[in-house]
């Protein structure tokens, strides 16, 4: 990302995983230098999927997408990251939240989610859900009796269940099911599907 200032899709290369990797860089003039691996925005993709396909990646990064899970333990092996999270309403309103100390660990372990402490204004979404494994609807890692994957339509570093759940099922806003669309409950609660997510990460 270092020595470009227009966001688009750039080619990086992964030393841990020994490849080229496309990605998509916000570079805004005013806090850019971000590497994107999520983002929603229209419903056009779906992310209820399997561990292979969290574990490979999904999606256009021009559009919605999952970069993968191994890129991102490959990538954040290499150095300390912080994460920042963007939401936006239906209302165009918009919060944010930011973790130093991002990190995702290996298949073997899981994918299992380290964080730092929390910043912004969105609510600390994120905390429930640190040191917690990676479940999909076809690995249940949870620490909850049932599969929250199958119960919330998502996959995500799920507890029991969660407190966000930003690759939950695109509902569109205001919704009567409980907890299973672009959730993020420190904001508009479990009933209320976001419009927009971008995940990204820089060191």
């Amino acid at each position: 990302m270092d020595g470009h200032n227009v966001s688009g899709v750039y080619e990086v290369y992964l030393a841990k995983a020994r490849k080229f990797v496309r990605v998509y860089c916000d570079m805004d003039p005013n806090d850019g230098g971000w590497l994107v691996f999520q983002r929603r925005q229209d419903g056009s993709v779906d992310f209820y999927r399997d561990w292979a396909s969290y574990k490979e990646g999904f999606g256009d990064v021009e559009g919605e997408f999952w970069l993968g899970n191994d890129y991102l333990h490959a990538i954040t092996t290499q150095k300390r990251y912080d994460l920042r999270i963007d939401l936006e309403d239906f209302e165009k309103e918009s919060r944010y939240a930011v973790y130093p100390n991002f990190a995702v660990s290996s298949e073997t372990d899981k994918y299992k989610l380290s964080l730092g402490t929390y910043s912004g204004n969105a609510g600390d979404g994120m905390r429930h859900h640190a040191n917690r494994p990676f479940s999909t609807k076809d690995r249940d890692n949870d620490a909850y009796a049932r599969s929250c994957a199958q119960i919330y339509k998502g996959a995500w570093w799920y507890g029991d269940c969660h407190d966000s759940n930003l690759n939950g099922a695109y509902l569109g806003g205001p919704h009567t099911s409980h907890g299973d669309g672009i959730e993020w409950e420190f904001w508009h609660g479990n009933n209320y599907s976001l419009k927009k997510v971008t995940m990204k990460l820089r060191p």
